[in-house]
């Protein structure tokens, strides 16, 4: 029964986020435009990202993965979230036989299939692009989990702590300066390189980067990644407020 109640709350949540124009903006209209830009234009190599000749879409791709999954498990669920506290809408759901954790895991399916259907969305581009790989299964697989644990949680973090507007407006700017100073799209050298590595954005970026460029697992990404999935939960579980 309580499967039950869990897929129908995915099923509302990701219907949620597929009517909501704003959402689909930013996670599916921005994460393809940047990967058409990246692939056709000049950027990566004026930018000294890749060598003149080198095939761009090898870091377009993994890049629109990323922000993709940052749009989807971090910006987009946490201003629904704010909002849905702000009205009420949790402190309801928790009291019905869903429960917290049901509301949780409904959130969590949710922001699942609507990855899936993003990454189908960039890959379908991406080969129309001319992109033949090499993709690691397991890199890309371990890299989507670990990378939204991390968001979802620390997204879920800001809006139970958070008042709504401040959420959206934050989350939005968190969102820009992942994409362009936090090594979520394109990998940083020198000493900013290294500290953003160890930030959810910079090792997503590079578990990305070398599942899709390449076709590898970055493990210490990943234990990033698990690290602070792991220190978002808890901090979660511990202030995170219905009302």
């Amino acid at each position: 029964m309580i499967f039950k109640r869990i897929i129908s709350q995915t099923k509302f949540e990701t219907l949620s986020v597929l009517r909501n124009g704003e959402q689909l903006l930013l996670s599916v209209i921005f994460p393809l435009g940047l990967l058409v830009f990246l692939a056709k234009t000049p950027l990566l190599t004026g930018l000294g990202v890749i060598d003149a000749g080198a095939d761009p879409l090898s870091i377009a791709v993994p890049g629109a993965l990323s922000l993709s999954l940052a749009s989807s498990a971090f910006t987009g669920q946490a201003i629904a979230t704010a909002f849905d506290r702000r009205y009420g809408v949790l402190r309801q759901l928790a009291t019905t036989p869903l429960g917290t954790n049901g509301l949780i895991l409904g959130k969590l399916g949710a922001v699942i299939v609507v990855v899936l259907i993003q990454y189908a969305l960039v890959f379908a581009l991406a080969a129309a692009l001319g992109f033949r790989g090499p993709v690691d299964a397991l890199g890309l697989i371990l890299a989507t989990l670990f990378g939204t644990a991390a968001l979802l949680s620390l997204g879920l973090l800001m809006a139970g702590t958070v008042r709504a507007e401040a959420t959206l407006a934050a989350t939005n700017l968190i969102w820009v300066l992942m994409a362009g100073v936090g090594g979520l799209v394109i990998a940083h050298p020198g000493e900013w390189g290294t500290v953003v590595s160890y930030l959810p954005s910079g090792a997503l970026g590079d578990a990305m980067r070398s599942a899709i460029g390449d076709g590898g697992t970055d493990i210490k990404a990943i234990i990033v990644l698990l690290v602070w999935g792991l220190v978002g939960t808890l901090a979660a579980r511990r202030w995170f407020r219905f009302e």
